[in-house]
């Protein structure tokens, strides 16, 4: 038996939420995985999920994942490698329905005392009135744009040689 303390990973009332709302956990997540109210927006439950993680609350995100929300929950043995440790929400983008919505975010956590990051962009939908998460629609940071104007092929090149794009710095890209 070890003689090191057993970390409890339950949020405790009167301190911070684990989400990284800045609320109190019994004003954020709490009522929302104990059922005293449904989560009212789609970060609302991730932020929910988030908490049901760190609190090894599995019954919660077999209920609020969309492909097992209707099944009953059978518990798994183990505890999970991962100690998630905050959650940054960067975007809460809303479409043109109102019951589907994404949450791009980052959930931080340690593995073997190596810290960990799961950079994803979530989908959920809302459905009778709960949201629920659906899928995973992209896995790390979102594509890089450019912000300058795209240098057409017989364009100046840019480099400055004089010469059209397509006879110069395009041949080497």
């Amino acid at each position: 038996m070890s003689s090191e303390p057993t970390k409890d990973p339950s949020p405790k009332r009167g301190l911070p939420c684990p989400c990284g709302s800045g609320q109190l956990f019994e004003q954020c997540c709490e009522p929302i995985l104990t059922g005293q109210r449904p989560a009212a927006t789609a970060e609302q439950l991730m932020r929910a999920r988030f908490t049901a993680h760190v609190a090894h609350d599995f019954k919660f995100l077999h209920h609020s994942y969309r492909p097992t929300a209707g099944t009953p929950y059978v518990a798994e043995e183990g505890e999970p490698s991962v100690q998630w440790t905050r959650l940054v929400v960067h975007n809460h983008e809303t479409t043109g329905n109102p019951n589907k919505a994404f949450v791009d975010f980052s959930a931080y956590g340690t593995e073997g005392g190596v810290e960990k990051v799961l950079h994803e962009k979530a989908e959920f939908l809302r459905i009778n009135g709960a949201w629920l998460y659906t899928r995973e629609a992209r896995l790390g940071p979102a594509p890089y744009k450019s912000a300058g104007p795209k240098v057409g092929r017989n364009d100046p090149c840019p480099c400055g040689s004089g010469k059209k794009y397509k006879q110069c710095c395009l041949l080497k890209a």
